[in-house]
């Protein structure tokens, strides 16, 4: 990624190393057959941490590891990733496997267990080959490095049925004091987020309160990851979590002011570009589709509203065709038996070939069919929802639905 000037902060090269004290590797071991494998990341110093997991009732056994470390607010220093393997559905066996796997890396960088996360995504209900894993974590810890190739490698290592890495830096001055945030995801299918993605990491060098750190985190997540969806689907696996090693040493950010604005509009931006990545590479998609509800009474109507349209299998599929089909929008917000005015409201696409209304007043409008499949024929199209019952506003992103998500998915395992 070029260096690009954004107000308050610039995006940077430098992967998930660019903060200062973070240093990572991504290898293959042997548990998918070629590919990148197990990622490691690694903080010099003890950082706050911060995270949110799938909502799932079935939780893989990392997931219970990670939370208790999380909630027992311990530091965190280390996180060990194995990606074609999900250690999903296995038990008390797959919980020892996790424990393990993170008392492996604890010991070869000499720190302790309980500052280490362990968590896996891949296929459900497998086992875990802990030889491998062992042999791996073995290997690779010692292949940790600040440089930017080692954190192009972990931001690989993490993937699955993904195409391409997701990876973005920036940095920003807090008191004149430069930091640096850094954010790595994977995700491309079982992607309807009911907290986060299938797995990101953020690590940053900045000096932060905990609390305040757990809100900035949190209150982005929502409008972000938890704003995404490929599919429907929520993952056994999802997970987010941001490391905070305060290795910049700039003056705390401990209250509610400037700073902390400037933080947490640089976390969102990150937040949101990963996000947006995931639905970019979404599988077999074909299109980013941005939903924004506007003149909503709350937030929560706007948000329930703009899920069910990204969500509608036969929205997804219209897009795909590029049919201007606005009556499957309107029919997924009636789905929703959330109360709003159809009589008030006006759909509109939007792409870089121009706009067009749809729907207006509840009544159709008469608009050319050729100029909207020039709309709905660019790889990103936004639909701007407007109830005019209110000044609640949000933006979510869907994909369409191809042939070759069922291929992805009917051959997965095989």
């Amino acid at each position: 990624m070029n260096t690009v000037e954004i107000k308050n902060f610039k995006v940077i090269t430098g992967g998930i190393t660019g903060p200062m004290g973070f240093m990572a590797a991504g290898r293959h071991i042997g548990i998918k057959r070629t590919k990148k494998d197990l990622a490691v990341i690694y903080s010099k110093n003890p950082a706050i941490a911060s995270a949110v997991f799938t909502k799932n009732v079935v939780k893989a056994p990392p997931l219970l590891w990670c939370e208790k470390l999380i909630n027992s607010e311990n530091k965190i220093q280390a996180i060990v990733v194995n990606s074609g393997n999900a250690n999903a559905c296995t038990g008390k066996r797959g919980y020892d496997d996790a424990v393990k796997s993170a008392s492996v890396l604890a010991e070869c960088l000499n720190i302790h267990p309980e500052s280490v996360l362990a968590t896996s995504t891949g296929v459900i209900g497998v086992y875990l080959p802990m030889e491998t894993m062992i042999d791996g974590i073995k290997q690779t810890a010692p292949t940790i490095s600040a440089d930017e190739n080692s954190a192009n490698d972990c931001a690989e290592a993490i993937l699955t049925t993904d195409t391409f890495a997701k990876s973005i830096t920036l940095e920003m001055k807090i008191k004149g004091v430069l930091v640096k945030i850094s954010g790595i995801a994977k995700g491309s299918g079982m992607i309807h987020p009911n907290m986060a993605t299938m797995l990101n990491f953020i690590t940053t060098d900045v000096n932060i309160s905990k609390p305040l750190l757990d809100k900035a985190f949190k209150s982005n997540i929502d409008e972000s990851f938890n704003m995404i969806t490929v599919d429907g689907e929520t993952s056994t696996n999802d997970m987010a979590v941001i490391l905070a090693n305060g290795c910049a040493q700039n003056p705390i950010i401990d209250k509610e002011d400037e700073d902390y604005q400037k933080f947490k509009s640089a976390l969102r931006y990150i937040l949101v570009y990963l996000a947006k990545s995931i639905i970019k590479d979404g599988e077999g998609a074909t299109k980013l589709i941005e939903c924004t509800i506007q003149g909503a009474k709350n937030k929560e109507v706007a948000r329930i509203l703009c899920k069910a349209i990204l969500n509608s299998n036969l929205v997804k599929t219209a897009f795909f065709g590029k049919d201007a089909n606005w009556g499957r929008i309107i029919s997924a917000m009636g789905a929703t038996c959330v109360d709003f005015n159809p009589n008030a409201v006006k759909i509109t696409f939007i792409s870089s070939k121009g706009e067009i209304v749809l729907f207006e007043n509840g009544a159709p409008v008469e608009f050319d069919e050729e100029f909207a499949f020039k709309i709905l024929s660019e790889n990103e199209v936004s639909v701007l929802v407007n109830l005019a019952d209110g000044d609640a506003e949000i933006t979510g992103w869907g994909s369409d639905l191809t042939y070759e998500y069922v291929r992805i998915n009917a051959e997965y395992r095989s």
